[in-house]
């Protein structure tokens, strides 16, 4: 579950779940970031890993993502809390990599 919703983070680049997922998926998007700025041969099979030979995900971390946070040291995505579900009042929240401006 949680490699499936840090590849729906990264390829949509934002998604609505609840507070405690998104604090789960948060650690795991940060750290496919991570290898996609070190850049390496065993950065890339160990992303290749998690999301399960997910070719196009690991493209886009390493040849989108990576590049446009080369300057940032951490905190790729930002938590923005909407209201309570209905029916089990779990907290909802927005998880979205944050934009990384283009200077």
């Amino acid at each position: 579950m949680l490699a499936n919703l840090t590849r729906d983070v990264i390829m949509n680049e934002k998604i609505e779940t609840t507070e405690t997922r998104a604090k789960e998926v948060r650690k795991f998007v940060d750290k496919m970031i991570t290898y996609g700025k070190d850049g390496s041969l065993v950065s890339r099979r160990k992303a290749l890993a998690f999301f399960h030979n997910d070719n196009t995900v690991v493209k886009k971390v390493f040849d989108v993502l990576a590049p446009r946070y080369v300057k940032r040291n951490g905190g790729y995505t930002r938590i923005l809390k909407l209201t309570e579900r209905r029916g089990d009042d779990a907290l909802m929240v927005i998880l979205e990599l944050v934009e990384e401006d283009a200077k």
